[in-house]
């Protein structure tokens, strides 16, 4: 994850703290560093598509690449065969043949493969819509970008499938769902998404134009039914579609805020009831869904600010935080941008964070990295600025002693986030700026006066220390 300081927003009243998660806007996929539809998604945790293979294909091993008159041969009698095991042989013969670059650019190229392919998903033989979804998601996620386009003419019919096919959302065959979903989220990372395959809900062959949005909410909706591998890949579908950010108040309004605040609420109490969940692969692309759909300007018009109830979403999260600190520490990121943008513009949240004790938890992960550093500097940014009330809360207590560390990392942004936070503690608690004076402050910041991105704010809290 780049290390990018967190944006600051003015609104009326105030400045206030808020971060668009990566993946928002500048990056739309799941390596922050990429652009949409490249990487294909290298970085991303995902979940695995099960490949039940019998003994005989395991010990032949892969195939080599397949000349067009084979490919032709396969698609014609998975098409046409007598007999459903011999279509369904055909099929995991191109498939295993998909799996290299030469057979995937013959494919494409090759008229009616495609449709022929299609046709085959939506049939009503489960087995065959098995191994034609396996043969979707192996062009999907081809490291070649014009193989990943080739299938955005299929993207329709895969709409059209996955949304008339409501009452099986939850069936049976779960592993067609996932792999299903991981190409779906692979398309949707292409460049031509946002004008091909997501706009607005009057394109009827588009995703916001069908009820596919309803459904993805329905397989995230925490419960006995819950699958993780479907929920992990539709989840992403879900973070490219919010990215797109084509029309994010209509996934609001569908309660998109209340079913993913629900699922993070499971998460916790997953995590808590056992160690070995593998709900990291999930919490990822569920943390920067909240986060990004917190940044719309249009929420309060829409609901959102009521699909969140306060208390239980942040005990949920700092559950998550303290879960990620001891298993995952590159997930630490992504939950405090959630926090940030929970406390950005919601006195609510500021006052759940105090009431709940939760501000020296916080201050525990300065150390992580940087970047963590950051993040937890801006979030008592936000809970600093809502005024006098609140810097009362925070002083007196580690705070201070804390920033005063802080002021000595190398890092200049970390710096400045915390002269940022020390400027508006002085500001609003006068008798810390007298107690920051004590514990030798003032040396500390002559440390950063010759450092130019930092010499006007060093100057001015030195100002207000010693005028206080």
């Amino acid at each position: 994850m780049p290390q990018s300081q967190a944006r600051s927003l003015v609104h009326p009243g105030g400045p206030r703290w808020l971060v668009q998660n990566p993946g928002m806007q500048t990056w739309s996929s799941h390596s922050p560093s990429s652009t949409p539809g490249s990487g294909r998604g290298k970085h991303r945790p995902r979940a695995t598509v099960h490949r039940e293979e019998d003994s005989e294909e395991r010990n032949q091993g892969l195939v080599g690449a397949v000349e067009k008159g084979t490919i032709q041969h396969f698609l014609r009698l998975a098409q046409q065969g007598t007999e459903e095991k011999e279509r369904e042989r055909a099929l995991v013969s191109l498939r295993r043949g998909l799996q290299h670059p030469e057979t995937q650019q013959t494919f494409i190229w090759l008229e009616g493969s495609m449709r022929t392919l299609v046709g085959l998903l939506t049939s009503n033989q489960a087995l065959l819509q098995l191994e034609a979804a396996r043969c979707l998601h192996e062009l999907s996620h081809s490291e070649q970008s014009a193989v990943a386009e080739a299938c955005l003419p299929a993207t329709s019919y895969l709409l059209t499938y996955l949304s008339g096919h409501s009452s099986d959302f939850i069936s049976p065959h779960l592993t067609v769902l996932e792999a299903l979903g991981y190409a779906l989220s692979q398309l949707l990372q292409v460049k031509e998404a946002p004008e091909m395959i997501i706009p607005s809900p009057s394109a009827d062959s588009s995703v916001l134009g069908s009820t596919l949005p309803e459904h993805i909410l329905r397989l995230l909706q925490p419960g006995p039914k819950l699958n993780l591998g479907v929920a992990v890949e539709f989840a992403w579908c879900l973070h490219y579609i919010i990215c797109s950010q084509v029309d994010n108040t209509l996934l609001i309004s569908h309660g998109g805020l209340s079913t993913l605040g629900l699922l993070l609420l499971d998460m916790a109490g997953a995590v808590q009831r056992t160690e070995d969940t593998g709900l990291e692969l999930l919490a990822c692309p569920v943390l920067r869904c909240l986060s990004n759909l917190l940044t719309e300007a249009a929420m309060e018009v829409v609901g959102g600010q009521n699909q969140l109830e306060d208390e239980r979403v942040v005990a949920a999260l700092f559950i998550l935080l303290q879960f990620f600190l001891q298993k995952q520490p590159s997930l630490l990121p992504e939950g405090l941008w959630l926090l940030n943008n929970l406390t950005a513009n919601s006195p609510s949240f500021c006052t759940s964070l105090l009431s709940m004790d939760l501000i020296e938890p916080l201050l525990q992960l300065l150390p992580v990295s940087n970047v963590v550093s950051i993040l937890v500097l801006t979030v008592l940014c936000n809970v600093a600025e809502k005024g006098p009330a609140y810097c009362q809360r925070l002083w007196p207590g580690p705070l201070l002693s804390c920033l005063i560390g802080t002021l000595a990392f190398p890092d200049i942004e970390v710096v400045g986030q915390s002269l940022e936070l020390l400027q508006l503690l002085f500001l609003y608690q006068p008798e810390a700026a007298k107690d920051f004076l004590q514990q030798s402050g003032v040396q500390v910041l002559e440390r950063h006066q010759e450092e130019a991105q930092l010499q006007d704010r060093v100057r001015a809290l030195q100002q207000t220390a010693l005028h206080q």
